[in-house]
């Protein structure tokens, strides 16, 4: 096995000024640095992980804590962070807390002295209280913590905002018994996605009784469950808005299977955009979140703090979203016929219609929309 000194000889420099090349210092040209590498390669050298930590106080290592790694979703945060790290030269260390404070704990604890820093995804409030506890370790950015967390950095999406532009956009059809299946209880984005709900809701003076709020998780099974009692509900809801697109789609399915026609019967919105939901059938209109720049602008925030041991001011960012408007909601059967009425003022108070994705995005209050 080749050693730091082979390096060295063979590249015709000093081991300091390989070892530099390595850790990126700038006492290194850029040059040097290339040739130390390439011959470091064609003799199949790496430096020690273990020792070079040890000496340099850093590993080049991320930690990414995620509430669970299924789904399209949270693959595309973790996409987002890994992209971003190799730009800089750092690997990704990820784990699971399948929503569950003491694995979420356990977890951070096996990456202590492994990594220069943590991006973690809360989903509750007592995730947010145990992951500000390390801190203490290293630099920690929060993702989607429902507040601000003082110690750590954060990027929250904006749930609020992105519901309540779905609930209006449902009202600005003509629906007025509209029912929403929500997210677990205590889950910051399902809790910030209902609020929105309600808020749309009260603004337009709707009120609906209790049980128009159906229980789910985010799962495809918890959409598929709650058809039969929406279909149950007096009077039947002409809309759903689904907390987010898994729980829309499993929906969707069951209303098929019932003889329930989407968006003729019963009009469907989401949340999230994830990547199949455009090819459903009917495609989904739903809210979309740049997961994967979410997870990228986790690596940004936490980068620097990683490369100094001084304080640095420390960020709170918000990720904003988008009303994506498909056929799933009506909007276009709706302007058809209003088109074939003669009603070209009713047609253009909502956004355009879907099947062009290329068309510019416009922007409503409470968030933004496009129509695909």
């Amino acid at each position: 096995m080749a050693t730091i000194r082979d390096v060295a000889r063979e590249a015709g420099v000093s081991i300091a000024t390989v070892s530099r090349a390595f850790n990126q210092s700038s006492l290194v040209s850029q040059a040097t640095c290339q040739q130390v590498r390439e011959v470091a390669a064609r003799l199949d050298y790496w430096p020690n992980g273990t020792a070079r930590s040890l000496i340099t106080n850093r590993t080049h290592a991320l930690g990414v804590l995620l509430p669970d790694l299924y789904g399209e979703f949270f693959s595309e945060v973790i996409r987002g962070i890994d992209l971003a790290a190799r730009r800089e030269r750092f690997q990704v260390l990820v784990s699971s807390s399948h929503a569950a404070t003491d694995t979420l704990v356990a977890a951070v604890r096996a990456m202590r002295g492994r990594i220069d820093g943590l991006i973690a995804l809360v989903p509750d409030a007592e995730s947010a209280r145990a992951v500000r506890d390390f801190t203490r370790a290293f630099p920690v950015v929060a993702l989607d913590p429902g507040a601000e967390i003082p110690e750590c950095g954060s990027i929250s999406i904006a749930n609020f905002d992105g519901a309540r532009a779905m609930v209006r956009h449902l009202i600005g059809l003509g629906h007025r018994v509209i029912a929403t299946v929500r997210g677990p209880e205590g889950n910051i984005d399902a809790e910030e996605r209902l609020r929105g709900y309600r808020a749309a809701l009260a603004e337009s003076r709707i009120e609906l009784p209790a049980d128009f709020v159906l229980a789910g998780d985010f799962t495809e099974a918890s959409g598929h469950q709650a058809a039969a009692a929406i279909l149950a509900l007096e009077p039947r809801p002409t809309a759903v808005f689904a907390a987010n697109d898994c729980i829309a789609i499993g929906l969707m399915s069951a209303l098929r299977d019932e003889g329930v026609r989407v968006p003729e019967d019963i009009a469907i919105g989401g949340f999230d955009d994830i990547a199949i939901s455009r090819y459903l059938n009917p495609p989904l209109t739903t809210v979309h979140v740049d997961a994967h720049e979410l997870g990228g602008r986790a690596v940004d925030q936490i980068l620097p703090h990683t490369r100094t041991k001084k304080a640095l001011p420390i960020r709170h960012d918000m990720l904003s979203t988008t009303l994506v408007v498909r056929t799933s909601c009506g909007a276009a059967l709706r302007r058809a016929v209003a088109g074939g009425r003669g009603n070209g003022a009713a047609a253009g108070r909502e956004p355009r219609s879907t099947g062009d994705s290329k068309r510019p995005q416009e922007e409503v209050k409470g968030g933004s929309a496009r129509s695909q």
